[in-house]
């Protein structure tokens, strides 16, 4: 089985295509879902919509409870942290996170911005040790193979890897860096261009971009198979050794 944590940070509320000035983003990442649960009904899927319900900014109290070991902290400062521990069980469930995201002025909306600063967390989800002066930072969900899918849409063109304006694309390498930096190691992009400029161009990007989610579903899906059966097998090697696995 398989756990997909579907978040969405577009303000549009509508998918592109269905719902008149609908959004990009929303419709590759519904698409997402839908090609993966029409293979696998029973995987479960957590929707947060981050454009409808942006997570809280951080405020002096959160990073005072978040840089106060747990143990110490007073019921007021488990209370700041109460939005970001639900946010950080998400993502820690997952095993894919499909992430549907739009590029505004060359990054993220301020919503997806206010979401990873929630789950980048002392304690849950990357450790800190100062006197550690050459790796002081060390990611924590490393635990097992977790994928992130960025799902985008553009106004423009040539902002891809590669392209002209591939430089004033921080969007994707953001995410990267970020998630990087708690310890999931596996990435995939897809993203449409010329929503501006409309006409011919953008439906052909569309159609490229729904027809590259749907083969990226599949290699996903053979790629968990793959874990999944390894997986399998060393626990019961384990088991026939004597060792039970935990």
């Amino acid at each position: 089985m398989t756990r997909l944590l579907h978040l969405d940070a577009s303000p549009r509320p509508g998918r592109a295509g269905t719902h008149e000035h609908g959004s990009l983003s929303r419709r590759l990442s519904h698409h997402f879902i839908e090609q993966w649960k029409a293979a696998r009904p029973d995987d479960p899927v957590t929707r947060r919509d981050l454009g409808a319900r942006p997570p809280s900014l951080l405020t002096v109290d959160w990073i005072e409870a978040a840089f106060t070991p747990s143990g110490q902290r007073s019921a007021a400062l488990q209370q700041a942290l109460a939005e970001s521990d639900v946010l950080v069980d998400e993502v820690i469930a997952a095993d894919v996170l499909v992430l549907g995201v739009p590029l505004y002025n060359y990054s993220y909306p301020a919503a997806f911005k206010a979401w990873i600063d929630q789950i980048v967390r002392v304690e849950r989800t990357l450790s800190f040790d100062p006197s550690n002066l050459e790796h002081p930072v060390g990611p924590l969900l490393n635990d097992r193979p977790r994928h992130a899918v960025i799902l985008s849409s553009r106004g423009g063109h040539g902002l891809g890897a590669g392209g002209p304006l591939a430089h004033m694309n921080h969007l994707e390498a953001s995410v990267r860096t970020a998630l990087e930096l708690i310890g999931i190691e596996h990435f995939h992009e897809v993203a449409i261009e010329y929503q501006e400029e409309g006409g011919e161009r953008l439906q052909r990007s569309i159609r490229d971009a729904l027809v590259e989610v749907e083969r990226l579903v599949v290699r996903l899906q053979a790629a968990r198979d793959e874990f999944n059966q390894g997986h399998y097998h060393q626990g019961h090697a384990r088991i026939a050794s004597g060792v039970h696995p935990r």
